[in-house]
């Protein structure tokens, strides 16, 4: 299994890439949000894979973070979502996205991806809703962009230690989501409850920290009444 990619970004076209590892081309599928935040041509890239097996053909899946990954192989397995359809919700509504649909039963927003109609779409939801709380609390670990040196025709990496992406505002508010999500469940809440509070408060509060996070889903599973 093919877990891992780093190297060089050697082409890309609308829905793949091309990455050079020590001399050997590795032709990756990526969702149109992961396409655009990869390096310019030439520069090193490192993406997580998943590897489709056919009779006839074998394909890789490319994913900035073990969190995308994972939302891939759950989606996968929802009857009439194929990896094409999964990297178009993904492409779509992104990792955090999706997570945030599943748990608030938000179908419509499943269904805006292309290709993806309600039926499918209210399957997606139905089906992974008791499953959003354990991806969404992985956050956005990811690796840290590889290092690669030169020497003649071969491509050496140093690849540092894994580190939480901080970049974006979405991976910040990602992380804050998990953060929340681990502090509910030692407070004793269910992981549907808590992963339908946590999304509906990133919602509302798209720029919240972890404590914010919780002070609001604490007020939306407080008993009503």
């Amino acid at each position: 299994m093919i877990g891992r990619i780093a190297g060089i970004l050697n082409y890309r076209t609308q829905d793949h890439v091309l990455i050079d590892v020590r001399g050997v081309g590795y032709l990756v599928y990526v969702s149109d949000r992961t396409m655009a935040s990869l390096p310019a041509l030439g520069e090193a890239c490192a993406l997580y894979t998943e590897l489709l097996v056919r009779e006839d053909n074998l394909q890789l899946f490319g994913f900035l973070s073990l969190q995308e990954k994972e939302w891939h192989r759950l989606l996968i397995s929802v009857q009439g979502i194929g990896a094409k359809a999964s990297m178009a919700i993904l492409g779509t509504l992104g990792p955090n996205g999706i997570g945030r649909a599943i748990a608030l039963g938000d179908w419509n927003a499943v269904k805006a991806a292309p290709g993806v109609g309600p039926k499918i779409a209210q399957r997606v939801v139905n089906e992974l809703k008791d499953k959003a709380h354990a991806v969404m609390a992985l956050g956005t670990v990811t690796e840290s962009d590889p290092v690669v040196e030169r020497d003649d025709d071969m491509v050496v990496e140093v690849t540092p230690k894994p580190r939480r992406a901080k970049a974006a505002p979405q991976a910040a508010n990602a992380n804050a989501q998990a953060d929340a999500l681990s502090a509910l469940g030692n407070l004793g809440y269910g992981p549907g409850d808590a992963a339908s509070a946590v999304a509906q408060a990133a919602g509302e509060t798209p720029d919240s920290n972890t404590a914010t996070l919780i002070r609001e889903a604490l007020k939306l599973l407080a008993p009503k009444g």
